[in-house]
């Protein structure tokens, strides 16, 4: 396993939390120009093929034979299920309340870290992760305006629970694949199952391709999906998923901000209190315990 310095970590966690807070209210917009499934599968695929260019030159390691079931798990919970149930549910909520739901996959990471991959789970941690998820909850019920929708909820907590599935799964065989092979594949695979079910389900007329809507597109795949993707494991394949993903709960912060601005999605004060909650849970979810601590685990 590589380690990264603090420094890297702090920059490629900065650049994360930013892109992938963009994320939310891009692609929301981006919805009124295409119809989900396509958009969810050309955004994948993009950034699948993007990644190709930097995956080619290392062919020996893709090892197709032996680790293809790896590729097309990670495929299923990080890109079909997870892609796909967020930009469906995306047209039911506004951008900032659906991410706000979706980070409950911190706390998910954190149990089934703790379940499956043998990683620690002490006071400060539990409490760190209730902290974390009571700032999204603040956050989600109080600080943005805008209809309720079940569905919504629900296709948000089942992104949520793809999501936190496929990364523990990555972090447990991140040793046996190339991790920019997973990447690309995974996204390549997912973009052409969403693609070609798109294309069964929806109309490509249906698709307006504007300068807005392909900009958004190539920002999207390029740095939210290709190089995010890439990010996100190398933090996971470098510490603690359970720590790497607490710092996740800063996205809807960014997610709500931006879609404040671009949409109008209204804000309240509830947002810093959610904010406070949030630091509180990154503080103790990263915090070393004591030695006591540790001998009780």
């Amino acid at each position: 396993m590589n380690k990264l310095s603090k420094l890297q970590t702090i920059l490629l966690i900065v650049f994360l939390v930013t892109v992938w807070g963009v994320n939310w209210p891009l692609s929301k917009m981006a919805l009124s120009y295409a119809p989900p499934v396509l958009f969810s599968g050309l955004r994948t695929l993009l950034g699948g093929l993007l990644l190709l260019i930097v995956a080619l030159p290392r062919y020996k390691r893709l090892q197709l034979k032996a680790a293809w079931p790896i590729y097309l798990l990670s495929a299923l919970f990080n890109v079909i299920l997870y892609y796909g149930l967020q930009t469906i549910g995306l047209n039911y909520l506004p951008s900032g309340l659906f991410s706000a739901i979706v980070f409950l996959q911190p706390v998910l990471v954190g149990i089934f870290s703790w379940m499956w991959l043998g990683e620690s789970m002490y006071g400060l941690k539990i409490a760190g992760l209730i902290l974390g998820f009571s700032g999204v909850g603040m956050i989600s019920s109080g600080g943005i305006s805008g209809h309720i929708s079940l569905t919504g909820i629900l296709l948000a907590l089942g992104s949520a629970l793809s999501w936190a599935l496929g990364t523990v799964f990555v972090k447990k065989k991140s040793g046996a694949v190339d991790p920019i092979w997973l990447v690309t594949f995974q996204l390549i695979a997912g973009g052409l199952i969403m693609t070609a079910a798109g294309s069964s389900l929806e109309r490509w007329t249906a698709i307006a391709w504007t300068p807005v809507f392909i900009l958004s597109l190539l920002f999207i795949s390029l740095f939210v999906i290709a190089i995010g993707w890439l990010v996100f494991y190398k933090l996971i394949d470098s510490g603690e998923a359970s720590k790497v993903s607490s710092y996740t709960f800063f996205i809807p912060i960014v997610a709500i901000g931006v879609g404040s601005i671009a949409l109008h999605e209204r804000l309240t004060y509830s947002l810093l209190g959610g904010m406070l909650l949030i630091l509180a849970s990154i503080f103790l979810v990263n915090r070393n315990p004591g030695k006591a601590a540790l001998k009780s685990e």
